[in-house]
């Protein structure tokens, strides 16, 4: 399993250059999309998910930050599918439950190389910092694309919505080291009855 890999990601929309490692670090990550409260959610899953990241982006953002959230989430998506090569010995599942004050998230991942999103998260308003958050759901759902990963995301309770995004971007963050965690048990195994996952 490589531990950091950098992927860079140019169309006419975006212009993209992202280094993510399964670490664990924790150290200041460097996060640039362009869209400041987008930068504050990767913040918070990186930490709390003990990732480097170091990212990049300039978009089109005169349009509206659509491009640039969802090919963040193809480029990221790409990274951390390359960081785990062929997933030997990894725990392969995760899921973590976070709060944040009223709201209260549930991840649970599943690294299988199938891409497979389910998104049950109700905001009580359509926007956040002046950003739809429709394009969050855009996010994941670009991640799961190019990581083959089946990913729930459950917003269970949320009367505000800063603190609803931020309990879903941790879980997400806690979900998936638990996931890339090597499992003892299995050494250099595959963890599918297959002998891949692909």
């Amino acid at each position: 399993m490589e531990k950091t890999v950098k992927i860079t990601r140019k169309t006419k929309e975006t212009s993209i250059s992202v280094e993510f490692g399964l670490g664990p670090y924790c150290g200041e990550n460097v996060i640039a999309s362009g869209v400041p409260f987008f930068d504050h959610m990767l913040a918070a899953f990186a930490r709390h998910g003990r990732f480097y990241l170091n990212l990049q982006c300039t978009g089109d953002l005169q349009v509206d930050a659509h491009h640039t959230m969802e090919d963040i989430g193809l480029a990221l998506g790409q990274a951390g599918k390359n960081a785990l090569g062929d997933k030997r010995g990894i725990t392969r599942f995760g899921a973590a439950a976070v709060p944040l004050d009223e709201s209260l998230a549930r991840v649970v991942v599943d690294l299988s190389g199938r891409p497979y999103l389910a998104w049950r998260a109700i905001f009580p308003e359509d926007l956040v910092a002046g950003i739809s958050c429709r394009l969050f759901r855009e996010f994941f759902q670009a991640w799961v694309n190019t990581s083959g990963t089946t990913l729930h995301v459950d917003l269970l309770f949320c009367e505000e919505n800063h603190h609803g995004l931020e309990a879903i971007f941790k879980s997400f963050g806690r979900a998936l080291r638990q996931a890339v965690t090597p499992d003892p048990t299995l050494g250099e195994e595959i963890p599918s009855t297959k002998g891949i996952l692909a």
